[in-house]
């Protein structure tokens, strides 16, 4: 339609930053997650409507980079002592859904009326969920450090290894007839050598170059964020070319980094970086979707994307609760597996090529695709809303005791603290500390494991918990408690209006807490709006901070002036 386009790069690239920004202002004045205004945009530009996108080198490259920044920040802000302690659960969670989904995949397209190879690919096509996607809404939801997060993405990890497991298979059936099974095992062969060789760098690089390195290149703070981009399209590029696939090569570019004390400075300034990549890549996704060959398969996309919506949280769920996870955990980081992949895609295509099944297959399961990604967006979205709507019948997937949480909680429900803290960060930590300077006992809350251990490292009382979690704040001493002080940051994401500070309010009260309840605020109206919902003190800490900074500087001019006048 818009032709004209195509015969300039730049002007097609500025129509497509021109819609984006038109549709996804829309989108946040409908309160609509980003990501599905820019899967929007993709279809809109994609050859069922518009038809702009024709250069998709220029797309697929820019998408493919923003995909290596993207894990390359997950990984360099990974805890690796956090990964020893998820990996069984991450292995077990994430084999489980691959074998369970498989299975009743397969048995849904024979149901259906699919052949037993489409069944097959079908089923198969199923059990991958999108990193990418996942990755970037837990971290928008500032969720990618909570444990339910880093089980999601353990499992997502090892959900992608089975993809390169399945596309090598794939791909060594289409060298020839004569491949006999050695064609396959020297490929997977190939791959795992590939794998250690890769993990075995990146340890002595961390243990040897990683600080040094980082240090000399800290002088020029541009040259250590071109090197940091440099690094995960090199790792990303490597984990591609040798078949481990570009999201676990930039998982471990980050890695490599995560030890050094710049990865903070590195991180801050890649964000907005990684936010605009990541634009090309859920274009270049919804421009693939070619609606045109969607044919006749509503009831069999329904009926499969139910069966993701809601068999894949299930199936994770239970998996997690028969290993010792509250039900809590155990739904949020289920509901990160309620869509397909952009692989699926990829893997169906790669069947098509082989002549094992027909474009009617590709066509369900891209509306199955649409379907489910865009379902699973506002799943994870309002994941909290959707857990306290089904909290009351999740008891089921509970056992009595929950082991593996265990070392995230201490015994505090039964100790007496005047003063209970939520959100574990600098300020929380400095309040903490001088409070107990002060003779009082603090009690901290985080749903980041990490900063739990941090606190009891220094010997502060912590407990692994959620401020938006009823059922936990009710296990707590908050009606003993004088404070609860909330340092818990509220970023505007444009995904969703919750505010953890008035949800811990109307929790906090619910319980019987009849103290004072003080938050962190950022600027006067915020600090109005938070009054409002019951806050007794709010906040500012620069405001504060400068404040106490004036009145220090007053009275050392003063005392020198009284010093001159003498």
């Amino acid at each position: 339609m818009l032709d004209f386009i195509a015969l300039s790069p730049f002007m097609e690239m500025t129509a497509l930053l021109v819609m984006a920004a038109f549709i996804g202002f829309i989108g946040q004045l409908l309160r609509q997650p980003l990501i599905v205004s820019f899967i929007t945009v993709g279809l809109l530009a994609g050859p069922s409507v518009l038809d702009i996108v024709h250069n998709k080198e220029q797309i697929e490259l820019l998408s493919e980079l923003g995909i290596a920044v993207l894990l390359f920040l997950v990984g360099i802000k990974l805890d690796v002592k956090l990964i020893r302690s998820i990996g069984s659960v991450s292995i077990l969670t994430g084999l489980g859904q691959v074998l369970f989904t498989s299975l009743f995949g397969y048995g849904i397209g024979l149901a259906l009326g699919l052949s037993s190879l489409e069944s097959l690919y079908v089923a198969i096509a199923l059990t991958f969920s999108s990193t990418i996607i996942i990755v970037k809404l837990l971290s928008d939801k500032r969720e990618i450090d909570a444990l339910h997060g880093q089980i999601a993405l353990g499992f997502l990890i090892v959900q992608d290894l089975v993809v390169v497991l399945a596309m090598i298979m794939l791909a060594t059936i289409g060298i020839g007839s004569s491949s006999t099974g050695v064609g396959q095992e020297a490929s997977i062969i190939r791959v795992a050598a590939s794998g250690i060789g890769l993990v075995v760098f990146v340890i002595i690089f961390v243990r040897y170059f990683a600080d040094a390195l980082t240090e000399l290149l800290a002088k020029t703070p541009e040259l250590l964020v071109i090197y940091a981009i440099a690094q995960a399209a090199f790792f990303a590029a490597l984990g591609s070319y040798v078949g481990l696939g570009m999201e676990v090569g930039g998982l471990l570019a980050g890695i490599a980094l995560a030890s050094t004390p710049y990865r903070e400075t590195i991180a801050a300034r890649l964000g907005p970086l990684r936010d605009f990549l990541l634009l090309f890549f859920f274009i270049a996704l919804g421009a693939t979707l070619d609606l045109s060959q969607l044919g006749n398969h509503l009831t069999g996309a329904f009926v499969f994307s139910l069966f993701i919506l809601v068999g894949n949280p299930l199936i994770v769920l239970i998996i997690m609760g028969i290993l010792g996870y509250k039900k809590r955990t155990g739904f949020l980081a289920g509901l990160t597996v309620a869509q397909i992949s952009e692989f699926s895609l990829i893997f169906v295509a790669m069947g098509i090529s082989l002549g094992h099944v027909g474009q009617d297959v590709l066509g369900l399961v891209t509306l199955v695709g649409i379907i489910t990604i865009a379902a699973s967006t506002y799943m994870i979205t309002y994941s909290h809303q959707l857990y306290d709507l089904f909290e009351p019948v999740l008891g089921f997937f509970e056992r009595k005791d929950t082991p593996r949480e265990l070392s995230y909680n201490t015994d505090s429900a039964s100790d007496t603290y005047p003063v209970i803290i939520f959100g574990l960060g600098r300020l929380g930590t400095a309040t903490a500390q001088i409070l107990r300077e002060k003779g009082i006992d603090v009690l901290g809350i985080d749903f980041n494991p990490t900063a739990v251990k941090r606190w009891k490292a220094i010997e502060l009382n912590a407990e692994y918990g959620d401020a938006t979690d009823a059922e936990f704040i009710n296990e707590l001493p908050v009606r003993s408690a004088q404070w609860i002080i909330s340092t818990i940051p509220q970023h505007v994401t444009g995904l969703t209006s919750e505010d953890a500070r008035k949800t811990l309010v109307q929790i906090a009260r619910s319980t019987g807490f009849t103290g004072q309840i003080a938050a962190m605020s950022h600027n006067a109206y915020d600090s109005e709006e938070l009054k409002l919902a019951g806050i007794d003190l709010t906040l500012e800490p620069y405001k504060d901070a400068a404040e106490r900074t004036t009145e220090i500087i007053m009275e050392q001019l003063a005392i020198k002036m009284t010093a001159n006048k003498k």
